[in-house]
């Protein structure tokens, strides 16, 4: 069984490159390219198919490779971290004895088999003694309070208009499945997934005492009720409009607007003391305002139940985890459960995070690697300016607001240089389910103390260990945890053809973001404001309305194409991406150098590095989900996409009329 795991590791980490052992020819071999394909038909296929068809991917997962996929071999990682902590005397309320305590409590399944579902029956009591629309919410609230939101979706994040100050926010919530339109679509995979999802929470009811024609019948209400709530949800689409989303609003006239929610009240209970909040979808809460007339109490306690049973069944004893699984292998694919260990590693990266990272960048993370990204984020942002510079389609002043914004970016890298206190969450070893909603409690307290303060731009909102980078545009910020740095991304030993394909890639992508259609509504504050031209706008909407076109032409799976209009965002930094990685390559001595390694130049290198990144193979099913859901092409339209808009890549492998991913140059996108 270890050998197996070694082995999946291994395929996991196994990237295009590995170690020359030679000292005099110390540099990261590129290996493994598929040359009986032409690189001008299909380029990820070129560089990754090879590793594709004879990756297996474990039975616990819903896919392999990199990017978000290696968070499994990270946990692996951390879980070396807990295996250790945990079996050690720590000193009370260290961050070893909180995070292994923690991890130790859910680790120990025969105490929690033995409680069953007795840590949530005061929940579910509670729930039996609603008796009208404010006790409902009532506890709706409370349930807030420790991390089961329900019919109120509810947090703490800054003022679109004013990005200096936190405000409460309200959403749309509600449903079970993925989003909304999983509801109302009848393809043969969206059905399955609905009668699995049905039948998941006929399980949790039965699991807590009804009879089959009860627990049947308690899941036909919830989804009844779910499925009016989902028909006021905007879809994935419409939620990209950010001032659609944006709706300040005075809690005495929503109390007004919308008497059966009583928002003076509710917002009152959640613990914040506002004259006004940011409704960000309101024909959600004028859905549930007259739902709560419309649906019978008792329907709604029927609700309330299913929803802390799906939010709570991974907390409890293994029936409700088995429970759980069953609906996640229709959603995904994946075929077996993760191990305990694995899922506990989630459950402390997720609860205390931020302590279990101080002790994985301490084992893990070189501070010569934080040094090294710098240098490339500077480069970036310099080859970014000249772009900008360099535009034929935008008026000079358009261009100074640009590059002002640009100049104000923050960069975070790697962790924090303040470490976020959990001193408030109690933690026992033999008390998994307290243990959670102690954790969750201090999120929900954290959060609610800032309402109405400053804006911390020194906050990181991903775990470190995490593999991610994000840009946060009313923060105006960019950020690459350490997770992220390290290969296939970035490595000390590697050439700057493989890092400035690889995180130099990831870079400029996040940089693009604060231009991308969404990033270039936020002004360099993070306030959302208008410092473009009606003509410079509308020449940047016509560019940005070209990658939605070309990539809703590309297929993932049999008649399911990429959504354009989804991740026009995504799509518009990966084009951007690669000709500002480009750029700053090209800066580089290596860049400006013809000398082959390893058969490839510097600019194939580049670009092979560039496929490597994104190497990814999944499960159908997942990938169905993933396309509904996620604002990121598919991996191999990752590569593919960028990469038959940049004529440099045509140049370094020779793309001639007849190649599949040929483009005349006049119909190469380019937005930045």
């Amino acid at each position: 069984m270890k050998k197996l795991l070694y082995f999946s590791l291994a395929l996991l980490l196994a990237g295009a490159c590995k170690q020359a052992s030679q000292t005099d020819t110390k540099h990261v071999v590129v290996s493994g390219i598929d040359n009986t394909k032409n690189p001008g038909d299909d380029f990820f296929a070129y560089a990754n198919s090879i590793w594709y068809d004879t990756v297996q991917i474990p039975a616990s997962q819903a896919g392999v490779g990199s990017y978000s996929f290696m968070n499994y071999p990270q946990r692996i990682r951390l879980q070396g971290i807990l295996d250790s902590v945990s079996s050690t005397n720590s000193p009370a309320g260290s961050i070893e004895q909180k995070v292994g305590d923690f991890y130790a409590s859910g680790m120990d399944m025969d105490a929690i088999n033995k409680r069953d579902y007795e840590p949530i029956k005061p929940i579910l009591v509670r729930i039996d003694a609603i008796t009208d629309v404010p006790s409902l919410l009532k506890v709706a609230v409370e349930e807030q309070k420790v991390g089961d939101g329900s019919i109120i979706g509810f947090y703490v994040g800054p003022d679109d208009k004013h990005s200096s100050i936190n405000i409460a926010q309200f959403y749309q919530t509600g449903i079970g499945l993925p989003e909304r339109d999983y509801y109302f679509k009848t393809d043969s995979s969206t059905i399955s997934i609905q009668n699995a999802y049905k039948k998941y929470l006929t399980s949790l009811f039965e699991l807590t005492g009804a009879d089959a024609a009860t627990a049947e019948k308690n899941a036909k209400i919830t989804y009844d009720i779910e499925k009016q709530l989902a028909s006021a949800h905007r879809t994935n689409v419409e939620l990209r409009d950010i001032n659609a989303n944006y709706n300040k609003l005075a809690v005495a006239a929503l109390s007004k607007k919308q008497p059966n929610i009583n928002w003076t009240t509710l917002v009152s209970d959640l613990g914040v003391k506002v004259d006004s909040v940011n409704v960000g979808q309101p024909a959600y809460y004028d859905k549930l305002n007259t739902m709560l007339k419309s649906v019978s109490i008792n329907d709604w306690k029927i609700y309330l139940k299913a929803n802390a049973l799906t939010f709570y069944s991974n907390f409890l004893s293994q029936p409700f985890v088995d429970a759980s699984f069953e609906y996640t292998k229709i959603l995904t694919g994946q075929a077996v459960k993760k191990s305990r260990a694995e899922e506990m590693t989630q459950a402390v990266d997720r609860s205390l995070g931020h302590a279990l990272a101080q002790l994985y960048v301490k084992k893990y993370f070189p501070e010569d690697a934080k040094k090294r990204v710098r240098v490339l984020v500077d480069n970036l942002k310099m080859a970014f300016e000249t772009r900008i510079t360099n535009l034929d389609w935008m008026s000079d002043s358009t261009k100074t607001k640009a590059k002002e914004k640009l100049h104000a970016f923050t960069e975070k890298i790697g962790y924090p240089d303040k470490w976020r206190d959990y001193s408030n969450v109690e933690i026992k070893r033999d008390a998994y389910f307290e243990n959670r909603l102690s954790a969750n409690k201090n999120d929900y307290l954290y959060d609610i103390a800032k309402v109405g303060q400053p804006v911390d731009r020194t906050e990181w909102h991903t775990t470190p260990p995490t593999v991610t980078a994000y840009n946060n545009p009313p923060l105006n910020e960019i950020v690459f945890p350490a997770g992220i740095l390290q290969p296939p991304y970035f490595d000390l030993n590697a050439d700057d053809a493989l890092n400035y394909g690889g995180i130099g890639m990831v870079i400029g992508h996040e940089i693009t973001h604060s231009f991308d259609d969404q990033g270039a509504q936020y002004d360099k504050d993070g306030n959302v404001t208008n410092w473009w031209t009606k003509d410079d706008f509308a020449k940047f909407k016509a560019r940005t309305q070209q990658v939605i076109d070309q990539y809703n032409s590309f297929t993932v799976l049999d008649s399911v194409h990429v959504k354009g209009a989804l991740t026009v965002g995504e799509n518009t930094a990966d084009i951007a991406g690669v000709a500002i990685a480009y750029d700053a390559f090209k800066l580089t001595a290596q860049g400006k150098d013809t000398t082959k390694l390893d058969g490839f130049t510097p600019d194939q290198r580049f670009f092979i590095s560039i496929a490597r990144i994104w190497r990814v193979k999944t499960r159908d099913e997942f990938m169905r989900m993933y396309v509904n859901t996620n604002p990121h092409s598919p991996a191999k339209w990752r590569v593919n996409g960028p990469l038959m808009n940049f004529t440099p890549f045509y140049n370094a492998f020779d793309l001639q009329p007849g190649d599949k991913m040929y483009k005349p140059e006049g119909e190469r996108i380019t937005v930045w």
